[in-house]
C-alpha cells in the first residue's frame, strides 16, 4: 500500500498538461517520503586536532577528566579566613600566588589572595578587599562571614565524568576553547559529506562571460554550494548540463560515482526539456522518490536517490532553488553531515497583509527592517527568474497548509538564510 502511494506521488503527473495538483505533497509529508525510502548510513568519523574542529560535527561525548575547579577558588580579590575567626582583627601571613596552593592557614590569621587563587587549607571563606581594613601587618574585619561566602567549591563547574558536551553537536568557538580545558588535543568529528553541485540548461553561462539575448550567468550553483558549505558539506562543481537526455544521464552518473550526493538545480519541471526526472529513473533503485510539492515557489523540486545516494532536483528559479534547498531538502543534507541543521530564526511584525492558498505551504521572502528597535518582515514580490530576491530578503516566513490569511501586524517567524 505504501510503496503504490509513494509512487503515484513521484509520478504527480498528467501526460501533457503539467502535474496532477491532487497527487502533489506538502513538504513535510516529502521528506517523511524519501527518508520511507531511502536509507541516508550515518557518516564516517575521523579525529583532527581540536583547533582545526571548528565548524565540524562533534561524533562523540566531550567528557569531563576531573573536577573543575579541582580545588576551592576564590572568587575575587581579597582576603582568606577561617569564617570562624571572623569578625576580629587577623595577622597577614603572606599572599597566595596564582598556580600555587597554600599548605594551611595558621588560626588567627589571613592571606592575601587574588580572584583565582587556590583557598589554603584551614580557609573556608573570602573576605573582599574593599570589606577589609589593613594597618601595620594586620587586617580588621568587622563584619563575620559564613563558610563558603566568595569561594568557588570544587567541581563547580564540571564534575569529573560528566558529559559537557553531547554528540552531534556543531563545534563553535566556546567548544574549541572547551576542549583546550578538558585537554582534549584531538577530537572526533563526523567526516564531511562531498556534494556535488550541477546547474543545468542551455542558457546558462560562466558568471565571468557577458550573456547575451537569452542567456543567463550561473548564480544557482555558487548560491547552492555556499549554503550547503554552511550545512558543513563539501562541495565539488560539476560542468553545466545541456538540455540532451544523454547529458543528464552522463553528468549525473559521472558526479554520483565521486560523491556521497548530488545537487541540481533546473530541468525538475515538467517541459519538454525538462531531462532531470526521466535521468534519475533511469539510474536504477530507487530513482525517483518524490517530483512534485503543494508548495509556491518550488513545485517542481525532485527528491530522488541512486542506492543510498541522495539526489536533489532544485527549480531552476533562483529564489526557488535556495528556498528549497535550506527550507525544505536540509534534513537530506543533515543525514549526510551528521547534526541537524536548524536555520537561525526571529520574530518580526508584518509589515503588510499576506494571502496564501488552503492546502498549500508558501515559503514568501521577506526585507527586514529596524522601527523602533523592533524587527518589521516586509513581503517582497515573488516574480519568475529574480536573481536578486533572496539576496535582498532578509529572510522568509512560511505560510503552511492551514494558513489562508495573515494581517498586517501579525506576529510572524522569519527564518534567516543558512549561514547568513
Amino acid at each position: 500500500m505504501e510503496k503504490r502511494a509513494i509512487t503515484r506521488s513521484a509520478k504527480a503527473l498528467l501526460p501533457g498538461r503539467g502535474f496532477d495538483e491532487e497527487k502533489l505533497v506538502a513538504p513535510r509529508q516529502a521528506i517523511v517520503t524519501f527518508f520511507s525510502h531511502v536509507t541516508v548510513p550515518p557518516p564516517d568519523t575521523e579525529r583532527v586536532p581540536f583547533e582545526r574542529a571548528f565548524g565540524r560535527v562533534l561524533a562523540e561525548d566531550a567528557i569531563a577528566d576531573d573536577d573543575y575547579p579541582s580545588v576551592v577558588r576564590s572568587a575575587m580579590d581579597g582576603f582568606a579566613v577561617a569564617a570562624a575567626s571572623t569578625p576580629g582583627s587577623l595577622r597577614i601571613a603572606g599572599d597566595v600566588r596564582m598556580g600555587h596552593s597554600e599548605t594551611s592557614l595558621a588560626g588567627g590569621c589571613a592571606v592575601r589572595i587574588p580572584t583565582g587563587g587556590a583557598l589554603p587549607e584551614g580557609s573556608d571563606a573570602v573576605v573582599p578587599i574593599e570589606n577589609a581594613t589593613v594597618s601595620n601587618g594586620t587586617v580588621r574585619i568587622d563584619t563575620a562571614v559564613e563558610s563558603g561566602e566568595n569561594a568557588i567549591e570544587m567541581g563547580a563547574d564540571m564534575r569529573r565524568g560528566e558529559r559537557v558536551l553531547r554528540a552531534r553537536l556543531r563545534i563553535g568557538s566556546p567548544h574549541v576553547g572547551l576542549f583546550a580545558a578538558l585537554g582534549m588535543t584531538d577530537v572526533a568529528v563526523y567526516r564531511q559529506p562531498l556534494v556535488g553541485v550541477l546547474s543545468s540548461g542551455d542558457e546558462i553561462v560562466p558568471p565571468s562571460q557577458r550573456p547575451r539575448p537569452g542567456e543567463v550567468r550561473d548564480s544557482n550553483r555558487y548560491a547552492i554550494a555556499a549554503s550547503l558549505t554552511a550545512m558543513g558539506a563539501r562541495v565539488r562543481h560539476f560542468p553545466t548540463l545541456a538540455d540532451e537526455e544523454r547529458a543528464f544521464n552522463d553528468g549525473l552518473r559521472t558526479a554520483l560515482d565521486q560523491c556521497d550526493a548530488v545537487v541540481v538545480t533546473g530541468g525538475s519541471s515538467v517541459g519538454e526539456r525538462d531531462r532531470l526526472p526521466g535521468a534519475v529513473a533511469a539510474l536504477g533503485e530507487p530513482g525517483v522518490v518524490v517530483h512534485g510539492l503543494r508548495l509556491r515557489p518550488g513545485k517542481p523540486l525532485l527528491l530522488g536517490a541512486l542506492g543510498a545516494k541522495p539526489i536533489l532536483g532544485l527549480p531552476g528559479n533562483p529564489t526557488s532553488a535556495l528556498m528549497m534547498l535550506e527550507a525544505v531538502a536540509a534534513p537530506i543534507v543533515a543525514a549526510l553531515t551528521g547534526a541537524p541543521i536548524v536555520a537561525p530564526s526571529l520574530r518580526a511584525r508584518l509589515a503588510a497583509p499576506l494571502r496564501g492558498r488552503s492546502g498549500w505551504t508558501w515559503y514568501v521572502p521577506v526585507a527586514l527592517e529596524d522601527e523602533a528597535g523592533a524587527p518589521v518582515a516586509h513581503p517582497l514580490p515573488l516574480r519568475s527568474f529574480s536573481v536578486s530576491l533572496t539576496a535582498r530578503a532578509g529572510g522568509y516566513v512560511i505560510m503552511d497548509e492551514r494558513d489562508d490569511h495573515w494581517a498586517e501586524g501579525a506576529i510572524v517567524t522569519v527564518h534567516r538564510f543558512i549561514g547568513s
